[in-house]
C-alpha cells in the first residue's frame, strides 16, 4: 500500500508538473507547444553547449563586434515572443559561412558569414532566423522527440538531471550545427521575417541575403545552407516562401532604407580570410 501511495505521489507530481511546463510560447501570436523542459533547464543545456562552442572555437578578438552583434542581437529579440529571454550573442573568428543558435538563447555567428553580408539589414534576417529558433524551442522539441517521456520525466523530479544534460550536450551541439528540419527551418524563416520587420529592417534583405547563401551553398565552407536536400527546405522554395510573406505586408516596410554606412565600418574591421594553401 505505502509503494502504491509513493507511486501516486510521484504520478501526481508528474502531472502537475506537466500541467505547468505544457503551455509554452514557441512562435508569434501567441502560439503555444507542449513543452517538457523548463526554461532554466533550457539555459543551462545552453551554457553547457555554449561552452564546448567556446572550447572548440576561438570567439573574435574584437570588443566592437561584439558588442554591435549583442546589440542588433538585443533589438530583435525584445521584439520577439521569448523577449526576457536573456539572450548571449559571440563572433567567432571562423572563416565558415555558417551562423547557429543553441537552446537557452546563445547564439553564435562565423566572421565568414559576416563578411558576406552589405547591410545591417542583411545581418538582421540572419539574427532573426536564429532568434526564431530558440522562440520556436525547435532543439528542445528535437530533444523530447528522441528521448520520449523518460527525461522528462528526471528533470521533473530532479532525478539525475545534471546526467540528463551531459548526455545530451553533444547531440544538440550538432543538431545546431545541421540545422533543425525543413518544417522548422520553414518557421524559423517565417518567424524571423516577422521579428526582423518588427523591429525596423528592411524584409527584402531576408531575400538578398538568403540568395547569396544558396548561391555559396556549393562551397565546402558553407554550412548555413548544408543539407539542402534532407534536412533544410529546397533554397527556391524557402525564398519564394519569404517574398510571398512580403507580399503581404505593408509596401513602406520593404521600402525602408538599408543600414550600409554602419555595417561597411564594422566590417571593415574584420580579420582577412586564411588563404588556403594548395594542396
Amino acid at each position: 500500500m505505502n509503494e502504491l501511495r509513493v507511486f501516486f505521489r510521484h504520478g501526481l507530481f508528474i502531472l502537475l508538473g506537466l500541467s505547468l511546463l505544457s503551455c509554452a510560447t514557441t512562435g508569434p501570436g501567441g502560439k503555444k507547444s507542449f513543452i517538457l523542459i523548463s526554461e532554466s533547464q533550457e539555459i543551462e543545456l545552453g551554457q553547457s553547449v555554449s561552452e564546448q562552442v567556446l572550447g572548440q572555437e576561438k570567439a573574435l578578438a574584437d570588443d566592437q563586434w561584439q558588442a554591435y552583434l549583442t546589440e542588433v542581437g538585443r533589438k530583435i529579440a525584445a521584439v520577439s515572443d521569448r523577449s526576457t529571454l536573456p539572450f548571449h550573442f559571440t563572433v567567432l573568428d571562423n572563416d565558415q559561412i555558417n551562423a547557429f543558435a543553441t537552446p537557452g538563447g546563445y547564439l553564435f555567428f562565423y566572421t565568414g558569414i559576416l563578411r558576406m553580408m552589405e547591410s545591417e539589414d542583411e545581418l538582421a534576417a540572419v539574427m532573426a532566423h536564429e532568434i526564431s529558433h530558440v522562440v520556436g524551442r525547435h532543439s528542445v522539441k528535437t530533444i523530447q522527440a528522441y528521448y520520449g517521456g523518460a527525461i522528462a520525466a528526471n528533470i521533473l523530479l530532479g532525478d539525475q538531471a545534471d546526467k540528463e544534460i551531459g548526455q545530451i550536450t553533444e547531440i544538440v551541439f550538432g543538431l545546431a550545427l545541421r540545422g533543425y528540419g525543413r518544417s522548422n527551418e520553414h518557421e524559423a524563416d517565417q518567424y524571423g521575417l516577422h521579428y526582423m520587420t518588427k523591429a525596423g529592417y528592411n524584409p527584402q534583405a531576408m531575400v538578398t541575403m538568403f540568395e547569396k547563401l544558396a548561391a555559396a551553398s556549393g562551397d565546402r565552407e558553407s554550412n548555413f545552407f548544408e543539407g539542402l536536400l534532407s534536412t533544410h527546405p529546397d533554397t527556391k522554395d524557402r525564398i519564394s516562401r519569404i517574398k510571398d510573406q512580403i507580399a503581404a505586408l505593408p509596401p513602406e516596410n520593404a521600402n525602408r532604407p538599408l543600414i550600409k554606412t554602419k555595417y561597411a565600418q564594422m566590417k571593415s574591421r574584420l580579420p582577412a580570410p586564411v588563404e588556403k594553401k594548395e594542396p
